[in-house]
């Protein structure tokens, strides 16, 4: 009997050579630590440093951001491979669809050439890690009614608000939050993003208690007239939501990654376990309420990847309206692949599907990730419902 296959059939058609040997490289990085390393690092507490500070080195937490900073000059759709065979292998880094897709990103589209010097060469190869604020206890999903506020004070700006939610703070050298400024021209409130150091006084932040078994852990954040330079803006005060969604864009699409590759290594472990575990004769793989159901997980896993792909691809082509519908179904194909995989290898292994042994037992919850965050399957409901078919918005 065959092995089962760990990379997509005729990838070397779909991806550029140079992408299907990364794929190869970041999976052998990912294969020398493992789901064992992971697990033992996120159920005492603590940072998988080794394994980012390597794939630092390599290059791979970079790939995304441009080289004349440090960087691999690719896109999110090198980063998303990075991440989904990270995953694959065991080693889901949640920071990295945080540290730099979303802030390397947006720095690199929008920050000044200061801003980019201080901050993308460390983003780059591991030695800096940046987490991202922006959900509020009573926003939700609605961006639009952020509350945490910055407002002029001479040359500097004062940031008040709280937010939850917010990964990996104890491990990250600063936070990019988004808050609101008064348009000076309108009265309004629209969205700013503003880079705030984690020593900075007046920012206090507190640990979430979680079910999920990750190394990075979740945070409130507590924001009480936190005084900040001019130079702690990204961007423009007034583009609004244009500068959020080149951050929220490649969010979407790393978490796809993130998602396929739970998806791949709980379909690895429970096609392994078909193949080998034998009763009465005959290994169980080889009955069709176990086979087909796998079989369907596979195809699932395939469609979103592809679903994936299209998403990277546009936004790394600057085709950022498409790119965010692409995005926005990517992300539900691979949570609802996801959760439906890890599900049925569950079901494969029976009891030891439940053990530490297996690590299966641990992705049940981090599959939910996917389907709730950073935007939840239903809200990716309405946008497909409203943006792609054309019908009334129900919110």
């Amino acid at each position: 009997m065959s092995a089962p296959r760990t990379t997509a059939p005729g990838s070397q058609l779909i991806e550029t050579p140079e992408r299907v040997a990364l794929r190869r490289a970041v999976a052998d990085l990912g294969g020398r630590y493992g789901s064992a390393y992971y697990l033992a690092k996120a159920r005492a507490g603590q940072p998988a440093d080794e394994l980012w500070a390597e794939a630092g080195k390599a290059g791979y937490l970079g790939v995304n951001l441009p080289a004349e900073y440090g960087g691999g000059g690719g896109g999110i759709t090198d980063l998303a491979i990075v991440l989904e065979e990270l995953g694959t292998a065991g080693c889901p880094l949640l920071l990295l669809i945080v540290s730099p897709a979303i802030c390397g990103t947006v720095i690199a589209r929008y920050g000044t050439e200061e801003q980019k010097r201080h901050w993308l060469p460390g983003l780059a190869d591991g030695s800096r890690r940046m987490a991202f604020g922006i959900t509020e206890p009573d926003a939700g999903s609605n961006s639009h009614r952020i509350s945490t506020v910055a407002r002029r004070d001479g040359e500097d700006w004062l940031l008040t608000g709280r937010k939850v939610f917010v990964s990996g703070i104890d491990h990250c050298d600063a936070v990019l939050f988004v808050a609101r400024t008064e348009d000076a021209r309108t009265g309004k409130l629209k969205p700013a993003l503003f880079v705030v150091p984690r020593d900075t006084p007046g920012f206090e932040y507190r640990p979430i208690p979680m079910e999920l078994v990750a190394p990075e852990r979740q945070f409130q954040v507590f924001l009480d007239d936190v005084r900040l330079p001019a130079e702690a803006l990204v961007g423009d005060e007034n583009a609004g939501l244009l500068q959020l969604f080149a951050g929220l864009n490649p969010e979407r699409v790393m978490t796809a990654a993130f998602s396929l590759g739970l998806a791949r290594q709980a379909l690895g472990k429970a096609v392994e376990y078909a193949r080998t575990r034998v009763v009465w004769s005959t290994p169980i793989g080889a009955h069709q309420g176990l086979a087909h159901p796998l079989a369907q997980c596979a195809v699932e896993i395939e469609l979103a990847r592809l679903m994936t792909q299209k998403a990277a691809l546009l936004y790394d082509g600057g085709e950022d309206a498409a790119a965010g519908e692409a995005a926005n179904m990517a992300k539900y194909a691979a949570g609802e692949a996801a959760a439906r995989t890890v599900d049925q290898a569950v079901q494969t292994l029976g009891g030891n599907g439940l053990t530490q042994e297996y690590g299966l037992g641990a992705l049940l919850a981090a599959t939910r990730v996917g389907r709730v965050a950073p935007v939840s399957r239903e809200m990716v409901l309405n946008y497909v419902a409203q943006h792609t078919l054309g019908l009334p918005k129900s919110y």
